[in-house]
């Protein structure tokens, strides 16, 4: 199983690693991480021009409060294919917008996992990030308690890891590693 029979969504932070990307036909989703709202705009256009469908980290936009606002803002003005949030009113609105809403997780602890269950009845997203993605029993159990497919991201650096993380049930690895994209 994949996510659009794409296994790597390659996470950029910069204007270049996102120009690179734009004529690999290996990929159909990136993930815009860190970015400038100045610039965000323009990203996500230069992308969708060049037939790529972009992830907003909403948390991660410099000059946004990561809230519902901003959600609305992203949703409306950028128009992504989907945000990314660590915040539920983030990810409720994307979803009321109609844009792919992906939960992310930092799973530090079995408070913080139990915590993260609750958040997800909540909200429901469309997807859910569990970072650090090297945890292959907690991928299993957060996608067979959830039943929503899982993204792994975080702290994944070799070839190993991306097939760990699959193998465990992830649909999609997330990393900003150029070496894994």
């Amino acid at each position: 199983m994949s996510f659009h029979n794409q296994t790597v969504l390659p996470a950029v932070r910069k204007w270049k690693e996102l120009e690179h990307l734009l004529s690999d036909r290996r990929y159909e989703y990136i993930v815009i991480l860190d970015s400038h709202i100045a610039q965000l705009k323009d990203m996500v256009k230069i992308a969708g021009q060049a037939g790529k469908k972009v992830f907003v980290h909403a948390d991660l936009i410099n000059g946004l409060k990561a809230d519902e606002y901003a959600a609305e803002f992203i949703c409306q003005e950028i128009k992504p294919a989907g945000i990314i949030s660590t915040r539920s009113n983030v990810i409720m609105t994307a979803k009321k917008k109609g844009v792919i809403a992906i939960q992310r997780l930092f799973l530090l602890d079995s408070i913080a996992l139990e915590t993260s269950y609750k958040i997800i009845l909540k909200t429901k997203p469309d997807f859910i990030e569990v970072l650090p993605g090297l945890m292959p029993n907690i991928i299993e159990e957060v996608h067979a308690k959830t039943g929503i497919p899982v993204f792994a991201g975080g702290l994944i650096r070799t070839k190993e890891d991306v097939k760990m993380a699959l193998g465990a049930g992830a649909v999609a690895v997330t990393t900003s590693d150029k070496e894994l994209w």
